[in-house]
C-alpha cells in the first residue's frame, strides 16, 4: 500500500489482536488481527479493538480511518469455539462481549473521522456484519461474501443491526438476511445498498487506501458535520436499540438452542433446535 518513495506509517499498536498505524496524511489504519480465527470476536479483541478506537478518537491528528481484517477474512463474527466453550457461563460472557461490540459500533459511527471498511472474505455475524454497518463507507473485493449469521446459531442480532440494516437495505430485505441468513456476494450486497463499491480482489487494499486518503484530504470540520448529521438521523434510534439487544442476546445464550447452534456451525451440520 506504499510505494517505494512514500513516507512510511507511523505504528502505533504494533502486536496483538488489534494493530494501529497513522499514515502523514492523516489515515489511521486499523488492523483486527486474529487471522487463525478468521478474525473472530472474543472480550480479548474487543477490548483491544476498544482501546484503539478511543485512541484514535483522542487523536487529532486522524483525520481519517481505514478499517481492515489480517488473513483470509476481514471477520467471521463471533469466536463461536470460545463462545461454545463457556458452557453455562455463556450468558455472562456473552452479556460483556455485546457490550464492547456495541460501544465500539456506537464509536465509530460518532468518530468525527470518516470510516472506511475494506472486506474481503467473509463479514459475518455481529462482528463482521456489525462493523461494516457502522462504518461510513465500505468497498469490498468481488470474492467478499457477507452473512448474519445470529438466529443461526439462536441468537439475535447486535451492534446495533437490527436499526442500521434496516436503514440500509429496508425493513423486507433486512427481515431475509436476519431471518434466513443467505450468504450474499459483493455484487449484491452493493445492489442492495450495503456497500458501496466492488473492485477486484487484489486491488482492495490500493482501492480502499485511496478512498481513505481522499476523505482525510477534505474539509475535516464539513467532513465531521456531515457524518454527525446523517448518522443522528439514526442514532437514537441505533442507542436506544442496544440495551433491548444486549438483554435478548444474554437470555437467549442461556438456551440449549444456543450451544446447539454453536456446535452445529462448528460440526458444519444442520442444528436441531427444541425450543429450549
Amino acid at each position: 500500500m506504499t510505494g517505494d518513495n512514500e513516507v512510511r506509517p507511523s505504528v502505533l499498536v504494533a502486536e496483538g489482536p488489534v494493530l494501529l498505524e497513522l499514515h502523514p496524511d492523516g489515515v489511521a489504519h486499523i488492523r483486527l488481527n486474529r487471522p487463525d480465527a478468521s478474525n473472530g470476536l472474543d472480550i480479548t479483541l474487543l477490548k483491544a479493538l476498544h482501546e484503539v478506537v478511543m485512541q484514535v478518537h483522542g487523536d487529532g491528528r486522524v483525520r481519517a480511518v481505514l478499517l481492515t481484517g489480517e488473513g483470509r477474512n476481514f471477520c467471521a463474527g463471533g469466536d463461536v469455539h470460545t463462545f461454545l466453550s463457556k458452557g453455562a457461563a455463556l450468558p455472562d460472557y456473552i452479556r460483556v462481549a455485546t457490550s464492547y461490540l456495541q460501544i465500539v459500533a456506537s464509536l465509530l459511527m460518532r468518530l468525527n473521522a470518516p470510516v472506511v471498511a475494506a472486506v474481503h472474505g467473509f463479514a459475518a455475524g455481529g462482528g463482521g456484519l456489525g462493523l461494516v454497518c457502522s462504518s461510513d463507507l465500505v468497498v469490498a473485493g468481488e470474492s467478499a461474501r457477507f452473512l448474519a449469521g445470529a438466529t443461526r446459531v439462536a441468537m439475535v442480532p447486535d451492534a446495533g443491526v437490527s436499526v442500521t440494516l434496516t436503514q440500509l437495505v429496508g425493513l423486507r430485505k433486512a427481515m431475509e438476511i436476519l431471518m434466513l441468513n443467505p450468504v450474499i456476494s459483493a455484487a449484491q450486497a452493493l445492489e442492495m445498498g450495503l456497500i458501496n463499491r466492488v473492485v477486484p480482489d487484489d486491488q482492495l487494499g490500493d482501492e480502499a487506501l485511496a478512498l481513505t486518503r481522499q476523505l482525510a484530504a477534505g474539509a475535516p470540520a464539513a467532513l465531521a458535520g456531515t457524518k454527525r448529521l446523517l448518522w443522528s438521523g439514526l442514532g437514537l434510534g441505533v442507542e436506544a436499540c442496544m440495551p433491548e439487544e444486549n438483554r435478548t442476546q444474554a437470555q437467549l445464550a442461556g438456551m440449549s438452542d444456543a450451544l446447539e447452534g454453536l456446535a452445529a456451525v462448528i460440526e458444519k451440520r444442520a442444528p436441531r433446535f427444541l425450543g429450549r
